[in-house]
C-alpha cells in the first residue's frame, strides 16, 4: 500500500468523528438556547416566590428607590419600611407608639431617611432603637449637637437613629448603617389630646406626608452700609430660607408601600355610644361599657391616607367637664376641659359677609376635586338673603368672580355655582394672592354684617410662615375657618391658620362627610357662642396658662386649658359673655385625676404659643432660647431640639462603604400623579416589574415571622441564583458530558478497527 493510500485510510474515520464532534456540539448549542428561551418564558409567567422584579436604571423614572443585586446593574425596587401603630386614648389623653421597621434587602451597608407626619398637637418625647436583644435609648439634644453627633458615628460604621422636627406636624427618621439583609427596628413615642366637637370625640394618626408646592419668589438680596465708608455698601447673600424637605413619591403605576398595621385601645372615661372609623375598615371589640379595642379589619394597609377615629357617649350629652393633673418634681400641671352652655342659649345672629376661597390646583385633582365643589355648592344654598358672598379660585393664577360682595339672591347664586361647577384641578398652589384678596375688606369698619372667610384646599404648600404673618398682620375684623380637603390635608397649617384667623379648622376626608361637617361648620359661622373669655388661677403671679389668651369658642368646641403650678390648690374661675349675658364656672384644681403625660402636653402647648408670638412680632432670637429651655427640660422634639440614638459598637466594617437612600411615600389616595408632577410616561416593561415586585413584597412583609427568629426581623428577599436556573444547566451539562463520552469511545473504537487492518 503506498503512502498516500495509508493515511488516506487512517484518515477517514478521524475525520468523520470530527465531524460527529461537530455535529454534537451544535446540538448542545441549540439545546442550550431552547432551554434559555423555555426558562424566560417559564419566568414571564410564573410567580416567584421572592420578588424578582429586575430592572435597570433607564427603566426607572422619579419616585423609585433602588438596592443593588448581585447582578451587575440591575436593581430591585423595595419598600424599605413596614410600621406598626398603637394608640392608648385615657379619657382626653392618647399616647401612640410608632415601631417603624427600616428594611435593607441589598448586599450594601446604607443609611435611609424617611419623612413622617405625626399628629400636629403631637408631643414626640421617646426614642428607641432595637438591635437584636439590645434597647438604644434616645436623648434629647440641640438640633445642631444631635445632627453631630449622628454624623460621626455614621462616619464610624455605628449604627444610629436621629429624629428631628421639620414641622411641628412632620418629622424625619435616619437611620445609618443598615447592614445587608438586616432590619432596624425604631420606636418613637408621643402624647396628644383627642378633639371634641360636641358629643363627639375623634383622634387622627396622620399617615403620609402630601406633596408641597413651593411658590416662586425672589430671591430678595440686602445692601449693608458702613457709615464713614463714603456712601459705598456691600451686597449680602440672601438669608436661609425655612424649606421643607419633601420625599420622593413612587408613581401610582408601581404599588403600593410602606404598609402600616394600627391598633387603639380606647377608655373614654364614659359610656361608649357609636364608635367608627370614616376612612379605613376597622374591627370593634367591646371591653365594657367604657373601653373598646379597634384594629384595621386588613392587618396591613398602605401609607396613602390619614386614619381617623371617632366616639360618641352612650349617653344623650357628653360630660362638660374634666381635669387632669400630673405632679412633677416640684411643680404641679393641669389639663382643663370644660364645654360651654349650649341648647336654649343662643348667640346673637348677624346677616354675614361670606368670602368662598376654593383652591383648584393639581394637588386637588380627583376626589379632592369633587369634595370641594360639592361642599362648596352646600355652602352656596344655605346662605340666607340678608348675606352678601364672594367667590375666589386659585391655582397659580387667581380669579375673583365679583369686584366686591353681592348679595345672596337667585341671579347672583346662579352665576356662582355655573363657576364653581366649571373648576378643574389643574396647576400650581400659589395660595398668597388668593389669601391676601380674601382679606381684603372694603368696609373695614363696619358692624352690621359678620366677614367670614372660608377657605377650601388641601394646604399642599411650603410657605406655611409667610401665610401666618400675611394672616395676623390683615385679619381686621375677618374670620378665618379652614375647610381640609382630602385624604392627607395639611393639618398643621389649618389648624395654625384657623386659630390665627379666630375661626375654626374642618377636615372632610370623602364625599360622605360633606353634608355631615358643612353642618357643623355653617352652626358655627353665626358669632361665637361665648366670647370675652378669661381665666383666673388661684396664685396668677406663678401660673403659666396656655392659650393665652382664651380664644372665642363657637359652639360644641370646649376649652381647653394647660397650665402649670407650684401646687395644686385653690379655685380656676372661668368667665366670658354668653349672647350678651355673663357666664361664670368654678373649679378645685386640686381635685383632678391624676394622669400621667400632662406636662408634656403643657410644654408642647407653651412651644406652640412661643412658635406664633415669634411669627408674630418676627422676635425669633427672642423667642428660640425659651423654646430650646423648655423642650430640653422636657424632652420634647421640636425646632431646635431632636432625639439622637447612638449604638456604641460600630458594625459596618472599616472600607465598606455607606449608600444613602430616601424612602419613597405613596401618592395620597385620590391624587392624580399626572397633574401635581406632569406627564409621566411609564413604560411597559417597568409598570410589570414594578407591580410585580411591590405585590410579592407585600406578600413577604404580610408573612408571619420563621418561629426560630427571635429578632424583630421578617423574611428579606434573596439575590442568590434561583432554582429553575441550575436545573437547565444541570440538564445542559449531563447532555454535553454523555455526547462527549460517546465521542471518546467512537474514536478508540475507530483507532482500534484501522490499526487491526494495518496489521493484515
Amino acid at each position: 500500500m503506498s503512502t498516500i493510500s495509508r493515511n488516506t485510510a487512517g484518515a477517514g474515520p478521524r475525520g468523520w468523528s470530527h465531524r460527529l464532534a461537530f455535529v454534537l456540539t451544535f446540538i448542545c448549542l441549540v439545546l442550550l438556547l431552547l432551554a434559555g428561551l423555555v426558562r424566560h418564558a417559564w419566568a414571564e409567567t410564573s410567580a416567584a416566590p421572592v420578588p424578582a422584579g429586575l430592572v435597570t436604571l433607564n427603566d426607572i423614572e422619579s419616585g423609585a428607590l433602588l438596592f443593588n443585586t448581585k447582578e451587575p446593574g440591575k436593581y430591585v425596587p423595595a419598600p424599605l419600611l413596614a410600621t406598626d401603630v398603637k394608640i392608648d386614648v385615657s379619657g382626653p389623653i392618647a399616647r401612640a407608639r410608632v415601631t417603624q421597621r427600616f428594611i435593607n434587602p441589598g448586599d450594601s451597608w446604607v443609611e435611609g431617611k424617611y419623612i413622617f407626619p405625626l399628629p400636629e398637637d403631637s408631643a414626640v418625647d421617646t426614642l428607641k432603637m432595637v438591635i437584636g436583644d439590645r434597647v438604644i435609648e434616645g436623648r434629647i439634644k440641640e438640633k445642631q449637637e444631635a445632627r453631630q453627633i449622628y454624623e460621626e458615628a455614621k462616619a464610624a460604621g455605628k449604627k444610629a437613629s436621629l429624629v428631628e422636627q421639620q414641622r411641628p406636624n412632620v418629622f424625619t427618621n435616619s437611620v445609618a448603617n443598615i447592614g445587608p439583609g438586616e432590619t432596624i427596628v425604631v420606636q418613637i413615642e408621643y402624647q396628644q389630646t383627642a378633639h371634641r366637637e360636641g358629643d363627639t370625640f375623634s383622634l387622627r394618626f396622620p399617615m403620609v406626608v402630601a406633596p408641597r408646592y413651593t411658590p416662586k419668589e425672589a430671591d430678595p438680596r440686602f445692601v449693608d452700609f458702613t457709615p464713614g465708608e463714603s456712601g459705598w455698601g456691600e451686597v449680602l447673600p440672601p438669608e436661609e430660607k425655612d424649606t421643607l424637605e419633601q420625599p420622593p413619591v413612587l408613581h401610582p403605576e408601581a404599588g403600593k408601600v410602606n404598609p402600616v398595621s394600627l391598633k387603639v385601645s380606647l377608655d373614654a372615661g364614659f359610656p361608649l355610644g357609636e364608635v367608627k372609623s370614616p376612612h379605613h375598615d376597622v374591627t370593634i371589640e367591646r371591653g365594657g361599657k367604657n373601653a373598646a379595642t379597634i384594629a384595621l379589619k386588613k392587618e396591613l394597609v398602605p401609607a396613602d391616607k390619614d386614619f381617623e377615629l371617632t366616639w360618641k357617649p352612650a349617653a344623650a350629652k357628653a360630660p362638660t367637664a374634666a381635669l387632669f393633673r400630673e405632679r412633677v418634681g416640684n411643680e404641679d400641671y393641669l389639663l382643663v376641659m370644660l364645654t360651654p352652655p349650649s341648647g336654649d342659649v343662643q348667640p346673637e345672629t348677624k346677616p354675614r359677609e361670606a368670602v368662598f376661597v376654593i383652591d383648584n390646583s393639581g394637588s386637588m385633582s380627583g376626589p379632592s376635586m369633587d369634595q370641594a365643589k360639592e361642599s362648596l355648592l352646600w355652602a352656596l344654598d344655605r346662605l340666607k338673603p340678608g348675606d352678601t358672598f364672594n367667590v375666589i379660585r386659585f391655582d397659580d393664577t387667581l380669579t375673583v368672580l365679583f369686584p366686591d360682595a353681592v348679595p345672596a339672591h337667585g341671579e347672583n347664586l346662579a352665576v356662582a355655582k355655573k363657576f364653581v361647577k366649571s373648576l378643574e384641578a389643574n396647576g400650581g398652589t400659589e395660595m398668597l394672592p388668593a389669601l391676601r384678596a380674601a382679606l381684603t375688606d372694603r368696609q373695614s369698619h363696619g358692624t352690621d354684617r359678620v366677614r367670614q372667610v372660608v377657605f377650601l384646599t388641601d394646604g399642599a404648600i411650603t410657605n406655611e410662615r409667610e401665610l401666618f404673618s400675611e394672616i395676623t398682620t390683615n385679619l381686621g375684623r375677618s374670620r378665618l375657618f379652614t375647610v381640609g380637603i382630602g385624604s392627607a390635608p395639611n393639618s398643621y397649617f389649618m389648624t395654625r391658620a384657623s386659630e390665627a384667623g379666630r375661626g375654626t379648622f374642618t377636615h372632610i376626608g370623602n364625599e360622605q362627610q360633606v353634608v355631615e361637617r358643612m353642618s357643623e361648620l355653617f352652626e358655627k359661622l353665626g358669632s361665637p357662642v361665648m366670647t370675652n373669655i378669661t381665666a383666673t388661677w388661684p396664685d396668677g403671679h406663678t401660673t403659666e396658662s396656655w392659650p393665652n389668651p382664651v380664644p372665642d369658642l363657637y359652639k360644641g368646641e370646649p376649652v381647653v386649658l394647660s397650665a402649670r403650678m407650684p401646687q395644686a390648690k385653690g379655685t380656676l374661675i372661668l368667665r366670658g359673655d354668653v349672647a350678651g349675658e355673663p357666664w361664670e364656672v368654678r373649679m378645685a384644681v386640686g381635685k383632678g385625676e391624676a394622669r400621667a403625660g400632662i406636662g408634656k402636653l403643657w410644654a408642647r402647648r407653651k412651644i406652640e404659643q412661643l412658635e406664633a408670638d415669634a411669627r408674630i412680632a418676627g422676635n425669633w432670637e427672642e423667642n428660640d432660647s425659651s423654646i430650646l429651655k423648655v423642650a430640653l427640660e422636657h424632652h420634647l422634639v421640636s425646632r431646635l431640639t431632636s432625639l439622637v440614638a447612638v449604638d456604641v459598637t460600630p458594625s459596618r466594617p472599616d472600607g465598606e462603604k455607606l449608600t444613602a437612600k430616601d424612602m419613597p411615600v405613596n401618592l395620597p389616595e385620590g391624587w392624580d400623579y399626572d397633574k401635581v408632577f406632569g406627564e409621566q410616561a411609564v413604560s411597559p416593561m417597568q409598570r410589570a416589574a414594578l407591580q410585580k415586585g411591590s405585590a410579592q413584597y407585600a406578600a413577604v412583609l404580610a408573612a408571619p415571622a420563621p418561629a426560630a427568629d427571635r429578632g424583630p426581623g421578617m423574611a428579606l428577599p434573596q439575590t442568590a441564583t434561583d432554582a429553575p436556573a441550575l436545573i437547565h444547566s444541570g440538564i445542559i451539562a449531563l447532555l454535553l458530558a454523555i455526547a462527549l463520552g460517546a465521542l471518546w469511545w467512537l474514536q478508540r473504537h475507530w483507532a482500534a478497527t484501522a490499526w487491526a487492518r494495518r496489521s493484515r
